[in-house]
């Protein structure tokens, strides 16, 4: 195992993998990256999330610098949602896993019900 004298940033990428990994956040960034700017209620729609989680998402992206959010002091309020240039950079990796995933559904389907027989014996 790398102790911090080996990977003095091992902490924080784990962090930052943390973030960019999770679920949500990449789903955020994928819907962000096709439809580009969308409000609040549109994301929640798209991803079928619930408002806790979204918000709770979207901080995180934004405070990673990942995400932009404009609000406009309209009655009712108006927030929205787009990615930043370096949310742009992470679309390209997103994409890859994004294509990974649909690229072996049947496989990972196969495996699963494989697995699911094998412990069900």
């Amino acid at each position: 195992m790398l102790d911090d004298k080996q990977c003095p940033d091992c902490k924080r990428i784990n962090e930052v993998l943390s973030r960019v990994g999770d679920r949500w956040s990449v789903l955020v960034v994928i819907s962000l990256a096709q439809y580009g700017t969308l409000r609040f209620n549109e994301l929640k729609r798209n991803l079928s999330i619930s408002q806790r989680m979204l918000s709770l998402t979207l901080k995180e992206l934004e405070r990673d610098g990942l995400v932009n959010r404009t609000y406009h002091p309209t009655i009712p309020p108006k927030v929205e949602y787009n990615l930043t240039k370096m949310g742009e950079s992470f679309r390209e990796p997103v994409n890859v896993l994004g294509n990974w995933a649909l690229d072996n559904l049947a496989k990972i389907d196969v495996s699963r019900e494989a697995y699911d027989e094998r412990a069900s014996n």
